[in-house]
């Protein structure tokens, strides 16, 4: 959410950011729908002040005998009182019908995000690792043959349709392990403080990230209102609706383990075969919640703890900056970690971290108290994964599969899994 004074003073450098989004020129309409809002407050106050002044006169009036001047006044404030709540109707629809403008526009990208229509002009960061170098060929996961038995897709099809995965036996056991591994991290190491969030939350909290009102077929609906979460990032980001923060608890930082749901309604025909893009997924997320000087070198310390995970498991990887045709609706600035899957022979997104500045905080009403300051100042907020953790197991299966078609466990998740080093043995 943009602030329209902002937009006002700065229409040029708006619609130049809106341009980058492949939008047309923003300002002149909102600020045209603002300018109807400013002269209603106007009119507004005017016909209030009128009033107070005139209920005055009324007294005046009575008490030197003057009915009739009494009389039409008390008239005058009667229609007053009627435009005043016409007058505060009307206002309260305008605003509306700014709110709902402003509430669909994306993020400002910065300004050396690379320019670009889609992930064709993403900018490759770095390589890390080394892909596997098989002396058989490399299978795709659901192709291996030692582990098919416990990817039940058939199963879950009968009871919940297509884009599901019932896990079995060791595989079930090698997913909880990489959940369990991931949090343990994130936790332990990276200074993360664990929540166990709500899953179904209301309309106003995925408003606060962004996710409604644009993206609304995206997720799943209960019957009372209520939306299934597509991320942990809407919860955890959430946390401090409506707070003010004190500038001593900042940065701060929280994770999340939570299954995640999404519709996947604009990607048919997409990855169909395997587990790759399920509608049900569990997820390792990360928020950060800083001030606006910590939250670019906040974007860089969250890559590095996303990044930490696939090197502990010995994956390769790349690091792609995103163009500003590829950027989520309200990122800034984001990363994306791409994992290396020899059956596809390519890199895959496995991770997606990016800096909102103080884009949900406004929408949020998050704020915080700047030490040695009197007013308050928006907060900025951060999300990324720290890992996907279906992709995360699709890439175990992939890079430590074996001619046999067992699949080696990386030695990071082998005291989660009883100290087993293979599953899947032929």
């Amino acid at each position: 959410m943009f602030d329209i004074k902002w937009i006002r003073d700065n229409a040029a450098a708006f619609d130049l950011a809106m341009a980058r989004r492949g939008l047309g020129p923003q300002a002149e309409r909102l600020v045209a729908i603002d300018d109807r809002r400013r002269s209603l407050v106007s009119d507004l106050q005017q016909a209030q002040e009128r009033r107070n002044a005139a209920s005055k006169e009324i007294g005046k009036a009575k008490a030197s005998g003057d009915e009739a001047a009494a009389k039409a006044v008390i008239e005058e404030v009667a229609k007053l009182k009627t435009a005043i709540q016409d007058g505060e109707e009307a206002e309260r629809a305008i605003s509306a019908e700014l709110q709902d403008a402003l509430s669909v526009l994306p993020n400002m990208p910065h300004d050396d995000v690379p320019e670009g229509a889609d992930e064709s002009s993403n900018v490759e960061l770095r390589r890390v690792g080394t892909p596997p170098v098989l002396d058989f060929e490399a299978k795709e996961h659901f192709e291996i043959s030692g582990i098919q038995s416990g990817l039940a897709f058939e199963r879950a099809a009968r009871m919940s349709g297509s884009r599901f995965v019932l896990l079995q036996g060791q595989l079930a056991r090698l997913e909880r392990a990489l959940g369990q591994f991931m949090i343990d991290l994130q936790t332990g190491e990276h200074g993360y403080m664990e929540v166990s969030p709500p899953l179904l939350v209301r309309d106003e909290a995925l408003f606060g990230t962004s996710q409604l009102p644009k993206f609304a077929e995206d997720l799943f609906k209960t019957t009372d209102g209520r939306w299934l979460i597509p991320t942990a990032e809407v919860p955890l980001t959430n946390m401090v609706a409506g707070e003010t923060l004190d500038e001593a608890a900042l940065p701060m930082r929280v994770t999340a383990l939570t299954p995640c749901f999404r519709s996947e309604a604009g990607s048919a025909g997409r990855d169909v075969r395997g587990m790759l893009r399920q509608h049900q997924f569990w997820k390792c997320e990360l928020v950060s919640v800083t001030t606006p000087e910590q939250s670019a070198a906040e974007l860089e310390r969250m890559t590095a703890c996303a990044e930490e995970v696939l090197k502990r498991l010995g994956l390769a990887y790349r690091v792609m900056a995103l163009c500003t045709g590829d950027m989520g609706f309200g990122a800034r600035r984001t990363y994306d970690i791409e994992v290396w899957l020899p059956g596809q022979d390519s890199f895959r997104e496995i991770s997606s971290c990016s800096v909102c500045d103080d884009f949900q905080a406004r929408r949020m009403n998050a704020r915080y108290r700047p030490n040695g300051e009197k007013g308050l100042r928006h907060v900025h907020t951060l999300n990324g994964s720290g890992i996907a953790v279906g992709r995360a197991l699709i890439a175990v299966l992939e890079n430590y599969q074996n001619a046999d078609g067992s699949v080696t466990v990386p030695e990071a998740l082998r005291p989660y899994m009883g100290g087993l080093s293979k599953i899947g043995a032929a």
